[in-house]
């Protein structure tokens, strides 16, 4: 897979896992997810696929500067 596309799904997974850690916490108001504590889990389960696939990302960029 392009390294860009990996990066970008990474990407996603962080904005989109970071939101839904906050709502489960109780940070962000105004949703069904709000104090949810399986929102919560959710959220940071996705943060963290985000996290992996941010570093391997930066790992494989590293290591083959010609795979764009």
């Amino acid at each position: 897979m392009k390294r860009w596309v990996t990066l970008t799904i990474g990407l996603v997974f962080l904005l989109v896992g970071g939101v839904w850690v906050l709502q489960g916490a109780g940070v962000l108001t105004g949703s069904f997810m709000t104090g949810q504590k399986l929102w919560f889990l959710i959220g940071l389960v996705a943060f963290l696929v985000g996290v992996v696939l941010v570093a391997a990302t930066a790992r494989r960029s590293r290591r083959a500067p010609s795979d764009e």
